[in-house]
């Protein structure tokens, strides 16, 4: 395993974390604990030493402590999770709150704790309003609270105010090959990394799109100029992010033991600088042909989810880029398969009525239902919409 430096705190930090939130499971809220184990495991085996989650990952503390527990593994690993700052309406529930998480993860302190999905530093500026300044500062000095940081799902103007508002030890960002210029982007990494601070990277892959759902050119692209270690789509994006060396850690949202075994072969020759002026040429004409079939930048991360009117949000962004990243056929059969037309109950797109339950919660801001729009019309045309409102009404 490839070991890089927290540079506030001198962690050796391996490069490949563990991102907790996609354990088998997580859809239903109930993680496997026997896949847990196994993720886990091979992982701490792998060189692996650092697991996110968070309170809002449905049953994931509680999955993640006590596999911990069970493997004796909790002093080997650095722990991070998160706050759920829109939760917080006064001081007494950062201590509420806080509790709960050290009794589910069944420790006595946080490794990294972050503040969760920070979208303007308008919503730092409120818990600054309910201290949580000082809360922080006695959670540090009770040892309690071992690194302070943020996960950011804002805008490139945004994040350089955050960075600027508190001594942070460390930020979470979005980023991937396809993404240099969103959210933080490359200019708020090397901002970041100039401030002295760990960044720590999600959606390295862009939630598996940057692996099977790539266009078919773009996977021909890259197996023509494969080698040894990039063998496979998942290489290729993972390489990409460790190849800047402001990068201290990715988080992998592995599921399974092969899958880790596999991600850390890669992390172990994927070093700063390390790819060629021909690999990074062949990863820039990947971006031409991925941004022409990405028409919804959805990662499938399901905080959207439920919707109240039963719509398979993610499921239809998925079918409906699919649609022209492969073919309108292929779309329209995952398209089928996601809202379970068969059943009594079908996710439609048009079962969206517009109340933007879903949009508030979204990482990505995506404007749902306008989306949802766009999906109905190339996935639910004319006589095939109105066939599926007649096979529905007749069930």
């Amino acid at each position: 395993m490839q070991y890089r430096i927290d540079p506030k705190s001198g962690n050796r930090i391996s490069a490949l974390g563990l991102g907790c939130m996609r354990l088998p499971g997580f859809a239903l809220g109930k993680p496997d604990a026997r896949a847990a184990d196994a993720i886990i495991s091979e992982a701490v085996a792998q060189g692996v030493n650092y697991l996110d989650t968070a309170y809002l990952y449905p049953g994931n503390e509680e999955a993640v402590g006590a596999s911990l527990e069970r493997l004796g593994l909790r002093d080997r690993v650095f722990v991070a999770t998160k706050l759920p700052h829109a939760s917080c309406k006064r001081y007494e529930d950062f201590d509420r709150i806080f509790d709960e998480q050290l009794r589910r993860l069944r420790t006595d302190h946080i490794d990294y704790y972050l503040m969760h999905n920070i979208t303007s530093p308008v919503q730092w500026e409120r818990v600054c309003s309910l201290g949580i300044e000082g809360w922080i500062a006695k959670q540090k000095a009770a040892g309690r609270i071992r690194r302070i940081g943020f996960s950011f799902h804002g805008s490139s103007v945004d994040f350089p105010v955050l960075l600027e508002a508190y001594d942070w030890d460390f930020c979470q960002i979005q980023y991937n090959y396809a993404n240099e210029t969103y959210q933080a982007g490359t200019t708020g990494l090397k901002a970041a990394a100039a401030r002295g601070m760990a960044v720590f990277v999600m959606e390295p892959l862009l939630g598996g799109r940057l692996t099977d759902k790539l266009p078919g050119a773009a996977k021909r692209l890259l197996s023509q100029t494969a080698d040894s270690q990039l063998t496979t789509p998942a290489a290729w994006g993972l390489s990409w992010v460790w190849n800047h060396p402001e990068v201290t850690m990715l988080l992998s949202g592995m599921t399974s033991a092969e899958q880790v075994a596999g991600n850390a072969a890669v992390a172990s020759a994927a070093l700063p600088g390390s790819m060629t002026a021909e690999q990074l040429a062949t990863i820039a004409r990947v971006v031409e042909l991925f941004e022409r079939a990405n028409r919804v930048p959805c990662t499938g991360c399901s905080y959207c989810m439920p919707c109240p009117h039963g719509v398979n949000i993610p499921g239809c962004f998925a079918a409906y880029n699919v649609s022209y990243a492969h073919s309108w056929f292929t779309g329209m059969q995952q398209y089928f398969t996601a809202s379970a037309i068969r059943t009594g109950q079908p996710r439609l797109a048009s079962n969206c009525v517009g109340c933007g339950a879903c949009t508030r919660h979204c990482p990505q801001h995506i404007d749902i239902p306008a989306r949802l729009r766009d999906v109905q019309r190339r996935l639910q045309p004319g006589p095939i919409g109105l066939a599926l409102k007649v096979m529905t009404r007749s069930r």
